[in-house]
C-alpha cells in the first residue's frame, strides 16, 4: 500500500476565505509509489504538506504531535486533512476491513482491457475550533468512504505510522546511548528484538556480564576464582563502602555493584551506533548513519502496515557528492515510499522530473508526464542536460531563459542599472529570479517544465525567453572577376564579399520569424522577447544607449577591425562566427555597471531586454 493522495482544506497556507466546500479542497496532490520530492522556494508549502501527513498518521518515534492554532488558515474555524491509500495487498487490507472503500480500475494486458474492483482506504482528520475562546475542539482520526467516516482504532493506527526525519536533525544526539534514545526506539520496533523482552540472547549475555561485574567487586573472576593482588582494588573499594554501610545500618547490610537495568529495553538504551574505524565522525557521516538507521522501519519483514518515510531537507549536513549518492540509493528502493523536501539544486538536478513536485504560490505542481506539456523525449533530454546550475529554476520566483553566455553576463548588469535609474524596483536578486543559460535554442524543452496540460492549474511563475531573431542583415557571397570566375587568395581559397541585404525583405523575414517563434513558445506564463534585429550584439550596436561603448569595446577586443565601418565588420564576424561574444559581454557589463552610461527605457533596440527583465521582476 502507498499514500496515493492528500487533500487539504484550510490547513496553514493551503486555505481560503470562501465558505468551506468539501468538493473544492485547497490542495489536491497525487503521490508516486516510490520517491516524491517537494521542491521550491522558501515558504512555498513543502513543510505544511509533510506536517499534515505527520499530524494524521503519527510517527514511530516518541513525538508529541497535535493540531495547534497556527495550523488553521487565517481566521478559519475548521480544517480538514484527507489521505487516500491504494494498492493494498490482502494482508494489509485486513487491518482496515471495516473502513475500506472499493473502486473500479482498468487493467490492460496484451492489449486486452479488463476492469477490476480494488480496495482503497480514506483517512479523515476534521478539526474545528472556537475562535473567540481560542479553543480547539478535540477530534478523532476517522476513516471511511462517507463524509465523516468512523473512528479508527488504535490498533489500526499502528499500521499507519510513518518514519520521519526532521530538518537540521542532530544526528549525534539521536545516535548516542540514553533513556528513550532514538536508536533504542528504532531497535525495539525491529523484528530482531520485538516481542523478545525476556528471551533475547542479549538479555542472557547481559546477565552474564552483570554477574562478572558483581564478582569483580568481590575480588573474584567470572568463575569465582580469587583475583591476583593487581586486580583486587575493586574488592578494597567495596570493603570501604561496606564498612560505612554497616555502621549506618547493621552488620547484615552490604553494597552490590552492577550495571543498572537488565531488561532488553535497558540494554538497547545503552547501545550506540557508529561507523567502524571512523574516528570522530563529522555531522555528514553521522547524518548518513542516522538516515540508514531510521529507514530500518521501512524494511521490516512480516510487516503489514505502510512503509512511508518523510525526510525534510535531505541535504542537511551533506556535501553535494554525498547528496547525489544518497538520492541515487533511495531511487533504487522499490518496496518503500518516500516523500522528501529539499532546497538543494544538486538534488533538483539529479532527481527525475517524474518524481518532482514543484511548490509555488500556495499550490503544488507535479512535474510528471501526466501534468506538463513536455514530450517523452523531453524528459530523457532533461535528465541528461538539466544540471545543477539550471536546476536553480525550481527555486526561483521568475526565470529568464537565454541561449548563450553573452546574455547571461549582460542581463544581471542591465537589471542593476535599471534599478539604479528607478526604471524597475527590484533587480534579479531582489526579485528571486534565476537566469538559465540553455546554450542553444531548445527553449521548449525547458519552458515546457512550466507549461501545464489542459485542466491543470497554471503555474504562477513568470518565464522570459530571450533569444535572437537570427535574420541576417548582411549576406556572404563568393567574389568573382569580370569573367565570372571565382577570385582566390594565395592559399587558393575563394574570397568573399559581404553586402547589405534589401531592408524591405529583411523586415518581412523578421516579422515572419517573430510570429513563428512567439506562436511556438509563448503560452500561459511564458513570454518571448526577441532581438529586434539579427542578434543581441547587432541590436546593441544599433541602440543609441550603448552603441558608443559597444564600438569602443569591439575595437579593443578585435583591434584589427576597421573603426570607420563597424557595422560591416560586426556583420562579417557574426556571419563567420568569429566574434568574441563572451569577452565583449563581460566588458560591456562592467561598463554598464561602473561607467556613466544611461539606459533609455524607450531605446527600441534594447527595449526587448528591458521588458523581459520587467516581466520576471513583476515591474
Amino acid at each position: 500500500m502507498y499514500l496515493s493522495n492528500i487533500k487539504l482544506w484550510n490547513f496553514r497556507k493551503f486555505g481560503s476565505n470562501l465558505e468551506f466546500d468539501l468538493n473544492s479542497p485547497n490542495l489536491d496532490l497525487n503521490f508516486n509509489k516510490g520517491i516524491n520530492v517537494l521542491i521550491g522556494e522558501n515558504d512555498s508549502g513543502k513543510t505544511a504538506i509533510i506536517d499534515a501527513i505527520k499530524l494524521v498518521l503519527k510517527t514511530h518515534s516518541i513525538d508529541w504531535i497535535k493540531v495547534s492554532q497556527d495550523d488553521f488558515f487565517n481566521k478559519s474555524d475548521r480544517l480538514r486533512i484527507e489521505l487516500i491509500f491504494r494498492e493494498m495487498c490482502a494482508n494489509e487490507a485486513k487491518n482496515f476491513t471495516e473502513w475500506l472503500g472499493w473502486e473500479e480500475i482498468t487493467i490492460i494486458t496484451d492489449r486486452v482491457s479488463t476492469t477490476e474492483q480494488v480496495p482503497f482506504l480514506r483517512i479523515i482528520y476534521d478539526v474545528s475550533r472556537n475562535i473567540d475562546e481560542y479553543y480547539i475542539i478535540p477530534s478523532d482520526i476517522r476513516a471511511g468512504t462517507d463524509e465523516n467516516g468512523t473512528q479508527l482504532t488504535a490498533e489500526a493506527r499502528e499500521y499507519l505510522k510513518i518514519t520521519y526525519l526532521k530538518p537540521l536533525r542532530d544526528a549525534y544526539s539521536e545516535l548516542v546511548p540514553g533513556k528513550n534514545s532514538r536508536l533504542s526506539q528504532i531497535l525495539q520496533g525491529h523484528e530482531a528484538f520485538k516481542g523478545k523482552e525476556s528471551t533475547h540472547i542479549l538479555v542472557g549475555l547481559f546477565r552474564e556480564f552483570n554477574s562478572s561485574v558483581e564478582q569483580y567487586f568481590k575480588g573474584k573472576d567470572k568463575d569465582g576464582i580469587e583475583l591476583d593482588e593487581n586486580n583486587i582494588k575493586g574488592k578494597e573499594l567495596k570493603g570501604e563502602i561496606d564498612r560505612l554501610i554497616k555502621s549506618f545500618y547493621n552488620n547484615e547490610k552490604e553494597s552490590n555493584f552492577g550495571v543498572v537495568g537488565s531488561t532488553l529495553r535497558n540494554i538497547l538504551e545503552k547501545l550506540e551506533l557508529s561507523i567502524k574505524d571512523e574516528i570522530n565522525p563529522g555531522l555528514g557521516t553521522l547524518n548518513r548513519l542516522f538516515i540508514a538507521s531510521e529507514l530500518l522501519h521501512l524494511q521490516k519483514k512480516n510487516w503489514n502496515g505502510i512503509r512511508l518515510g518523510l525526510i525534510e531537507e535531505l541535504e542537511a549536513h551533506l556535501h553535494p557528492q554525498a547528496q547525489m549518492k544518497i538520492i541515487e540509493s533511495l531511487h533504487k528502493e522499490e518496496s518503500i515510499q518516500l516523500i522528501l523536501t529539499t532546497h538543494s539544486p544538486n538534488l533538483g538536478s539529479k532527481i527525475k522530473l517524474d518524481n518532482l513536485i514543484l511548490c509555488n504560490s500556495n499550490n503544488v505542481y507535479p512535474l510528471g508526464s501526466k501534468y506538463t506539456q513536455l514530450e517523452k523525449e523531453d524528459y530523457a533530454f532533461l535528465e541528461r542536460f538539466l544540471d545543477v546550475t539550471k536546476a536553480n529554476l525550481f527555486f526561483a520566483k521568475g526565470v529568464i531563459f537565454v541561449e548563450g553566455w553573452a546574455e547571461e553576463i549582460l542581463i544581471p548588469a542591465l537589471a542593476r542599472k535599471l534599478k539604479s535609474q528607478n526604471i524597475i524596483h527590484k533587480d534579479l536578486t531582489d526579485a528571486g529570479v534565476s537566469i538559465v543559460n540553455i546554450g542553444n535554442t531548445a527553449f521548449l524543452r525547458y519552458s515546457g517544465i512550466f507549461l501545464r496540460k489542459n485542466g491543470s492549474k497554471e503555474l504562477d511563475i513568470p518565464i522570459s525567453i530571450i533569444t535572437d531573431v537570427d535574420i541576417r542583415e548582411y549576406e556572404k557571397n563568393v567574389k568573382t572577376d569580370g569573367d565570372g570566375k571565382v577570385v582566390k587568395n594565395v592559399k587558393d581559397k575563394a574570397e568573399h564579399i559581404y553586402t547589405k541585404r534589401n531592408p524591405v525583405i529583411v523586415e518581412k523575414e523578421n516579422e515572419e520569424k517573430h510570429s513563428e517563434i512567439i506562436s511556438k513558445y509563448q503560452k500561459q506564463k511564458v513570454r518571448v522577447f526577441l532581438a529586434p534585429c539579427w542578434t543581441l550584439e547587432y541590436s546593441i550596436f544599433k541602440s543609441y544607449s550603448l552603441k558608443t561603448k559597444f564600438c569602443e569595446i569591439f575595437k579593443n577586443v578585435h583591434p584589427q577591425v576597421d573603426e570607420n565601418n563597424y557595422e560591416e565588420e560586426l556583420a562579417i564576424k557574426l556571419i563567420n562566427r568569429s566574434l568574441d561574444k563572451t569577452e565583449i559581454a563581460y566588458e560591456l557589463a562592467k561598463a554598464i555597471e561602473y561607467d556613466t552610461i544611461t539606459i533609455n527605457e524607450e531605446d527600441d533596440n534594447l527595449k526587448y531586454l528591458i521588458e523581459a527583465i520587467k516581466y520576471v521582476c513583476h515591474d
